[in-house]
């Protein structure tokens, strides 16, 4: 991903506040030169055995992935290849009648991060088990209402075998906060106060990402 440097996040936590906001990933390989690339969207966790928490710093932490058996992709994977995970965070249009000076150009404000690493395929059940349930767990006490999964663990057993589990030894990162910064510092905040004032709530996130930025430019 190409990252201009007034883009950059402003430290290392924006990446992980962005995953753990938004943990549906899109996660890419290579394939072949017949069949590939692949992409599937999926759900992503830190590894409860190892990293418990998203930290700062990813590189060095272990994802836990899972996917259809049935899909190409799965039967594309082999342990040891490189995956891309990418994040999508709060992104909204900006449109040049916000500005308040003439001339001026549309442009998207968007939030993304880029996760690359090496894959490891779980083939036992009961591990792969463990990440559907773990994956459950951690999705319910971030987003859910309560649910209890301990009498579903029986229809887990049922539905399992058709799951490809695995894990993702992350090796780099990147994120991109394009949040207006090469404007002038009045351009910002019409720009923050349009989105702030939407009603949509992605709107809404990415003028609250923008209002966490340090000052910077004119």
């Amino acid at each position: 991903m190409f990252v201009p440097r007034h883009y950059r996040e402003p430290d290392g936590s924006w990446i992980a506040d962005l995953i753990r906001q938004n943990p549906l990933a899109l996660a890419v390989i290579n394939g072949s030169a017949d069949d590939g690339p692949f992409a599937t969207h999926l759900p992503v966790i830190p590894d409860p055995r190892t990293t418990g928490e998203w930290p700062d710093d990813l590189v060095g932490a272990t994802l836990l992935g899972h996917m259809n058996r049935a899909n190409p992709q799965w039967r594309a994977l082999s342990t040891g290849d490189v995956v891309l995970l990418a994040f999508t965070g709060p992104h909204a249009y900006v449109s040049p009648s916000v500005y308040g000076t003439t001339p001026a150009a549309p442009t998207w404000n968007f939030t993304s991060a880029h996760v690359r690493g090496v894959v490891e395929k779980i083939d036992s059940i009961e591990e792969t088990l463990d990440v559907v349930r773990a994956t459950a767990l951690s999705f319910e006490a971030r987003f859910g209402a309560d649910w209890d999964q301990s009498e579903s663990i029986g229809y887990f057993r049922e539905i399992v075998s058709g799951v490809g589990a695995f894990r993702i030894a992350v090796t780099g990162s990147q994120g991109m906060f394009k949040l207006s910064q090469e404007q002038p510092a009045e351009v910002r905040e019409r720009v923050q106060k349009s989105f702030g004032a939407r009603e949509c709530s992605r709107h809404r996130d990415t003028a609250e990402l923008m209002s966490r930025l340090p000052p910077t430019g004119p």
